[in-house]
């Protein structure tokens, strides 16, 4: 429980507010499913919030608790604390600003429940075993046109592809301008393209730590959609908007630290990496169709997720194809790492890291062999070659990759029992929904036929 006292980095939080003018607070954490929720309060209750914490209704948010067990508490986060980069009714004489929260019950326990606890158990893992985690994502969206009512569509705003140029990229100009909000949020922008597909992006920045990149992705995407929405566009992290192109896929780079610097670093392997570079690489393809469904946790996800268009499939390794779960860039010494290119720009980023750094920490508890790479395009093989090579395929849809989820104890146990069971529930739900539907492509192709 609070004690009353506040810590330096809560005293500085107050102190920023007052010189920066924020009037107002939004607290934010995000539910079992990755969107953000937030309250909003007067900056006047600042020291109020981390002194008491500020109390809301777990029962109205996805995932959280039953309604006999409804009232919670935020507790915010203050090296979180940043200044929004915008104002939504015009008015320049004062600010608004964020504090990340975590979810605590009414005893002053965290609770299991909250994404954000549910990586930070992950990562209290780690460091007992004397790690810690370094994250880099690569998240993909797309930039639609709205129609006269501010309605999204599914038109690309440009008819750019890969590292095109304006006059075919026409959002450059919002590139920029989500990349100074991002950097007016504390963000270390490293490169912005055009994507592969029209009206496709990426903007990728500098790794953090594990909980910090968890942060950086939800907040990204909440700046990316603020911005698109100013300059009348709409922006999406669906991961398959539209058929027979390339989907958004948020890769996922990642290396372990202890007190010696990069444990995944090895100067005499071909590859630059360490035996613990090996087991966790090992222990993720382990469990790659069990994460899959936190990883890529949407029916659409399993749209993007099929051979040729530049997705990965196959359960495997590489350092030159991109047909592999896994590819090794080329890199070394303090940058040594590998790159998770499944999870798509739909997960909940507190859950999917925890899910992909609990199978890798397992893979090291139990010395897991990734076995060899694989330096062929993958995607040419048959069943034969492919049973040959002891490749195996992500689940080819929602529900297949519950099941596997559901059959996992290293990953149920990453996630803890409260997450599991809430999370296997509303996905199972969904593609109950799912299957209920008819789409225009069932009606197109069998309406007249039969």
């Amino acid at each position: 429980m609070a004690n009353g006292n506040l810590t330096s980095e809560e005293e500085s939080v107050l102190e920023r507010i007052d010189e920066e003018n924020v009037k107002f607070l939004r607290l934010q954490f995000t539910d079992i499913t990755g969107t953000v929720k937030n309250v909003a309060i007067p900056a006047s209750q600042a020291e109020k919030a981390f002194d008491e914490g500020i109390w809301f209704d777990g029962s109205s948010i996805e995932g959280f608790v039953r309604i006999q067990e409804s009232d919670m508490r935020l507790e915010p986060d203050p090296t979180t604390f940043e200044i929004l980069p915008w104002r939504s009714n015009g008015d320049d004489d004062y600010a608004s600003a964020r504090l990340i929260c975590d979810v605590v019950n009414t005893d002053g326990s965290r609770f299991d429940g909250g994404p954000r606890q549910v990586l930070k158990r992950v990562l209290e893992k780690a460091d007992e075993m004397g790690y810690t985690v370094s994250i880099g994502p690569e998240p993909e969206f797309f930039l639609f046109k709205t129609d006269e009512e501010g309605n999204a569509t599914t038109i690309p705003h440009d008819k750019g592809g890969y590292f095109d140029l304006a006059p075919k990229d026409l959002a450059s100009d919002v590139r920029r301008d989500i990349i100074f909000a991002l950097e007016d949020m504390g963000f270390e922008v490293e490169a912005s393209h055009h994507e592969v597909a029209e009206g496709q992006h990426e903007i990728n920045f500098k790794y953090e730590d594990a909980l910090a990149a968890a942060d950086n992705i939800a907040t990204f995407r909440s700046v990316v959609r603020a911005v698109a929405a100013q300059n009348d566009l709409h922006a999406t992290f669906m991961p398959k908007p539209i058929a027979e192109i390339n989907g958004s896929g948020m890769h996922t780079h990642i290396s372990l630290f202890d007190e010696d610097g990069n444990a995944f670093a090895d100067e005499d392997d071909e590859f630059n990496l360490s035996e613990v570079a090996y087991q966790f690489m090992g222990g993720i393809l382990n469990h790659a169709e069990a994460f899959a469904a936190v990883t890529n946790p949407t029916v659409n996800s399993y749209k993007r997720l099929v051979p040729g268009y530049e997705a990965p499939v196959y359960i495997a390794w590489s350092d030159v194809n991109r047909s592999a779960l896994i590819r090794v860039p080329d890199a070394a010494g303090a940058s040594s790492r590998f790159e998770v290119r499944n999870p798509d720009p739909s997960c909940n980023p507190y859950l999917a890291l925890a899910a992909i750094i609990g199978a890798g920490l397992h893979g090291i508890e139990t010395d897991a062999d990734p076995g060899s790479p694989v330096r062929e395009d993958i995607y040419e093989f048959d069943d034969a070659k492919r049973e040959e090579y002891g490749i195996t395929t992500l689940p080819p849809n929602l529900t297949t990759a519950v099941d596997a989820l559901e059959a996992d104890e290293v990953i149920t146990d990453a996630l803890g029992d409260h997450v599991t069971e809430k999370f296997i529930q509303a996905k199972r739900a969904d593609y109950a929904d799912y299957k209920t539907h008819v789409s225009s492509w069932e009606t197109e192709k069998y309406l007249e036929k039969f």
